[in-house]
């Protein structure tokens, strides 16, 4: 657990006492209120000690993301009892439904755009971000992202991002502004070492595409003669700060001509031999594949699977094809 996030759980674990002390004058389950004092002030105990953080079995440091989502925890994966395995097992199987259903459909057409996208988690749950919103009779909306961060605490952090994202494209603001109010609200709502990369595009049926890049892998722009261009960062991740700045840039696609994104699961994908799949492969996949988005998803997925060979996927790999019809 890093040092800077142990003063916030415990101002987070101190306002949870001071609202447990308050509802002991109400008729609920007095028991159960008692344990979790005692649970509360047990922690605080530890982190006063300098032992918060560390399974009381075996004294390793437990899994970061499971203490951002309960810092009572007092156990490692390695030493829960059968019970506790169980009801996390169960914990990690909602969580991965209810991330699925937050996801869009995998093809989405609107007028005279065809989108679709390739969402792989590493595990049960992922870090990865992305949403595809028809706006309006004639615009839509498309978004990538990856938070920083692994397992539960990612995902939780993912679906809070993915709610405000919402919340803010309805209000139909314009998308620099977007950007920097979503920053605002995940700054302001997460933990210092949180941040999250993010593009967010808006597609007009003029075949115009604004695109913000918040410190996101850069897309790839293929044009109809078969050049392909990246499109780099016009901004920091988001939440990194507080008043953070964006801008954007406006590209125009002919019919055909299309945008790829992805996160850094698919360009750091590694094979056996510690090799990275790299951007420059992608690019040669996307220049070769047949000009429609599922197809060239396919082409993708399939041509890092065969890099990879045997090992394990590392990191959550999304993939993102726009394309002018």
């Amino acid at each position: 657990m890093e040092a800077t996030a142990v003063p916030l759980l415990r101002d987070q674990l101190l306002e949870r006492r001071r609202q447990l002390e308050a509802v002991t004058v109400t008729p609920v389950d007095t028991d159960e209120v008692a344990r979790l004092l005692e649970a509360v002030d047990a922690t605080l105990g530890r982190m006063d000690a300098g032992t918060f953080g560390l399974c009381a079995t075996c004294h390793d440091p437990i899994e970061p993301d499971r203490l951002l989502a309960d810092p009572l925890t007092q156990f490692c994966l390695d030493h829960l009892t059968a019970g506790e395995q169980r009801a996390l097992q169960q914990d990690l199987d909602l969580a991965s439904r209810i991330q699925r259903e937050l996801l869009p459909r995998t093809e989405i057409r609107f007028d005279g755009w065809d989108v679709a996208y390739h969402y792989q988690p590493a595990g049960p749950v992922s870090g990865d971000y992305c949403d595809l919103i028809p706006a309006g009779a004639d615009d839509g909306y498309f978004l990538i992202g990856d938070v920083s961060g692994k397992g539960v605490a990612a995902a939780i952090l993912m679906s809070h991002l993915s709610a405000t994202l919402r919340t803010l494209i309805s209000l139909r603001l314009p998308l620099c502004e977007l950007m920097e109010r979503a920053s605002r609200v995940f700054c302001e709502t997460t933990l210092p070492n949180h941040y999250a990369t993010l593009i967010c595009g808006h597609a007009s049926s003029s075949g115009e595409i604004e695109l913000c890049n918040a410190g996101h892998p850069p897309p790839l722009l293929v044009r109809a003669d078969g050049e392909i261009a990246r499109m780099e960062a016009t901004g920091v991740p988001i939440g990194m700060f507080c008043d953070g700045a964006f801008a954007s840039r406006t590209v125009h696609l002919a019919p055909r001509e299309m945008l790829v994104l992805y996160t850094d699961g698919l360009v750091e994908a590694e094979n056996a031999g510690g090799d990275e799949y790299g951007i420059e492969r992608l690019s040669a996949v996307v220049g070769s594949a047949t000009r429609q988005p599922k197809a060239v998803i396919e082409a993708c997925v399939h041509d890092v699977r065969t890099f990879r060979g045997a090992p394990a996927l590392r990191d959550d790999l999304t993939v993102v094809v726009v394309s002018r019809l």
